[in-house]
Order: C-alpha cells, then structure tokens, then sequence
C-alpha cells in the first residue's frame, strides 16, 4: 500500500491484530495467578497444575499451528484469524465452568485449538502490508502485544481476585473466584473476532516466480526448503526454542514464587508484576526491533538474530539474581531486567524468519517456527520448573531454586545456538532477496 491513507490503514490492521493478541495471552496466562486457587479446590499438584498451563494448551496449539498455516498460505487469513478468535474466547470461558483437572484440560486444549489460528495468519499478513524495517517495526509492536496481554492479565486478574467472592448463579450453579475471572476475561473476546471484519485482505507480495495463492507449495516443499537452509533455520528455531523455554518456565512460577517466598497476595502481585510484564516486556521487544534497525543501518545484515543473542547473554546475571535477592523490592527490580531482556529479540526473531522465505510459505513456515518454540516454551518451560519443585527439591518453597536452574542452564545454551546461526542466517539472507 502506498500514500498516507495506505499507511494509517496498515497501522491500523496492526492495531486490530495487537488487539486479538493481546488478548489471546491475557486468555492463555491468567492461569499462572491462580496457582492457589486452583490448586486448593481441584486438589492438585505443582506438576499437574504446570500440565495445566503448558501441555494442555500446548498439545493443539503447536499441532494444529501447521496445517491451519497451510490453509493460511492458501486461503482468507482474516477469516481464519476471526474463528480463531471466537473458538479460544469461547474455550476460556469453558474453564470458568471447569469442575474437575479433566474438564479444565480439554478447555484449555480448546483454547490452544483456536490460538493456533493467529500469529503465522498474521505474520503473513504483516508481511504483505510491510516491507524492510517497517516489517521490523510492525512485527515488533504485534509482539509486544505478548506483553501487554500477559500484564493485563495479571493485573486484571489480581483486581478481580481480589474483589469478587463465590457466586451461585442460575443454570451455572456456585462458582469461586478463579472460575469467575476465566469468564470475565474470555468472552468479551467475541467482540475482537467480529472487529476482524474490519480488515480487508491483503494482496500477496513476493511470490515465488509461477506461484499463486491456489497452487501453494505442499509441506513436502516447505520442509525441503528448510533443509536446504538447515543451518539458518534450524539454528534459529533450536536457538530462540531453549530460550522460550527460561522465558516461559520462569514467568509461569514468578507470581507464585513471590506469593510463596515474600509472602505476597494473589491480588499484589498480580499487580506488581503483571505491571512489569506490561512496561518492561513491551519495551523490550519495541527496543530490539530499534536496536535491529540501527545494526542493519551499519552494515550488520543478521540483525534480526544478533539481538536474540544479546538477549540470552543479558538474561542470565537478571534472572538468576532475581530468585536469589533478599529483598522484595530488589528482586522485583532485577525481574524488570529479566523481563526487559527476555522480551528483547521476539519482534526481532519474526523478522527474520520472514526475510528468508518465500511468501507462499511464510504462515507455514512461521507454523513450524511456533511449533518448536511453543513446544519448548509454553509445552514444558513451566513444567520442568515445576519438575525441579516436585520432584527434587521436594518442596513448594523451592520453586526460585528451580527457576533459577532452568534459567541458569537454558541462557548459555540459547546464546551459543544463536552465536552458531549467524553465519548461517547471513548465507540464507544473501541466497533469498525476497524483502528489500
């Protein structure tokens, strides 16, 4: 799109997709604050709880990312994305009726079912609608809206908690607190999807010669086109998988770490943090796409994955301390840098898988991208936390010493995975030419 009206409405597809992403995380997080709650009334464990969080939304949602990225690359990715939208707020109202573990995991499958329809339909559409470093830039603030949603949760979630008690509504019977907030925050989701009708289809960019939208390349061609840039891709993804796995394992147990270790309330810091996530997180990932335009200004090409690496190198003094700060206030504190530099490189990282694939495989590729980060991430970053917890330290005081691990092994890792996609990426960019 060119012009001024171009311009103000591709800003303002951004701001429709933000919107439904923000609260896509606010519907998939509000569980890590009800820990307690949740734990007490259902007669659960740690593990089953992180079962809860991670696997059950993860099992559909990086599954399901695949073949509905492929109807993506072929079909009206708004419309898929407004579905999406209905069939996850929906879901997370089902687990306000939730009465036992069972009835609360296959809601929560459901809403990974539905969130799965999002970001590769959306990356896709991004990519249409900006090129160069204003893809950067729009990709960057689309996943600051992880950020916001999740801080919004937490916030929102912790003002809830804290002033409704337990109703006995008519067809829906006695309801707690936790049950409440999950409708409360689910179905107002319904207006989002309806507001995707607003946003008009883009037309496809930079097609592979003889390729149209109807004859989109089978997923036999997208995997072959991965292997013959292995070292990129394959780098890449292992490399922001591990750190998806710290990011997501540590946030998910943050909340109940200060409720167990300082003493503080559900409603506190779901404040406190949640405000954290919110600032912090969102100027993280605005200030990587900022730092990746002023690296590619001079000269530096692999940009987009230099910032990943800066931010593996810088979460691991933040993250570890924070668990390990006598004092609230400095452990907060010392959290806003983890959060700050954990978010960093995500709008950084779309980028540049985008910029080394060809746009009739863009949302399937940014499948596969989320299936692996996803699968680390949100599949068993809360899990393996709550595996040091249950099973080796043996104590539900424990959980900073198993954050701090998970932390303090996964950070190296994903900077040395990221420090060996460099050269890689840097080959794949110059072999492609497909943004400018």
């Amino acid at each position: 799109m060119t012009g001024s009206v171009g311009r103000r409405y591709s800003w303002y597809v951004v701001f429709v997709l933000v919107l439904a992403y923000t609260f896509s995380y606010v519907d998939r997080t509000i569980l890590t604050l009800m820990v307690k709650p949740i734990r007490a009334s259902l007669h659960i464990t740690d593990l089953q709880l992180s079962l809860l969080h991670g696997l059950a939304f993860a099992i559909f949602y990086t599954v399901l990312g695949i073949p509905i990225a492929r109807l993506a690359d072929r079909g009206n990715r708004t419309r898929i994305i407004m579905v999406g939208i209905a069939v996850w707020s929906v879901m997370t109202g089902f687990c306000g009726l939730a009465r036992s573990f069972g009835q609360l995991f296959l809601a929560r499958v459901g809403v990974g079912v539905g969130e799965a329809a999002l970001s590769p339909a959306a990356y896709s559409i991004l990519s249409d609608y900006f090129h160069g470093n204003a893809l950067t830039r729009a990709l960057s603030v689309y996943t600051g809206a992880v950020y916001m949603g999740s801080g919004l949760a937490l916030m929102i979630g912790g003002t809830v908690i804290a002033s409704v008690t337990a109703v006995d509504w008519p067809w829906l019977g006695p309801m707690e607190p936790w049950q409440v907030v999950f409708l409360a925050v689910g179905l107002p989701g319904i207006l989002v999807a309806l507001l995707m009708l607003s946003v008009r289809e883009p037309p496809r960019t930079g097609l592979s010669p003889g390729v149209t939208v109807g004859n989109a390349p089978s997923l036999a061609a997208v995997v072959d086109h991965i292997i013959k840039r292995k070292g990129a891709y394959g780098l890449l993804i292992a490399g922001y998988s591990v750190h998806s796995l710290l990011w997501n394992g540590a946030n998910a147990w943050i909340p109940t770490f200060f409720i167990r270790h300082f003493g503080f309330t559900q409603s506190q810091i779901g404040v406190q943090f949640g405000f954290l996530l919110l600032v912090f997180g969102s100027l993280g990932v605005f200030s990587g796409g900022l730092v990746s335009g002023w690296l590619k200004s001079r000269g530096r090409k692999d940009a987009n994955a230099v910032v990943g690496l800066i931010s593996a190198i810088c979460v691991l003094p933040s993250g570890v301390l924070a668990t390990l700060a006598p004092d609230a206030h400095l452990s907060l504190a010392l959290f806003a840098a983890f959060v700050f530099f954990g978010s960093f490189p995500y709008g950084a990282a779309a980028t540049a898988f985008q910029e080394i694939t060809p746009n009739q495989m863009r949302a399937q590729i940014t499948a596969v991208y989320f299936f692996f980060l996803n699968l680390c991430g949100i599949g068993l970053g809360s899990t393996v936390v709550a595996f040091f917890t249950d099973k080796v330290f043996r104590a539900d005081a424990a959980v900073g010493n198993s954050i701090a691990i998970v932390i303090g092994v996964a950070a190296p890792i994903s900077a040395l995975l990221l420090w060996l996609a460099l050269r890689p990426y840097r080959k794949a960019l110059a072999e492609s030419g497909v943004l400018s």
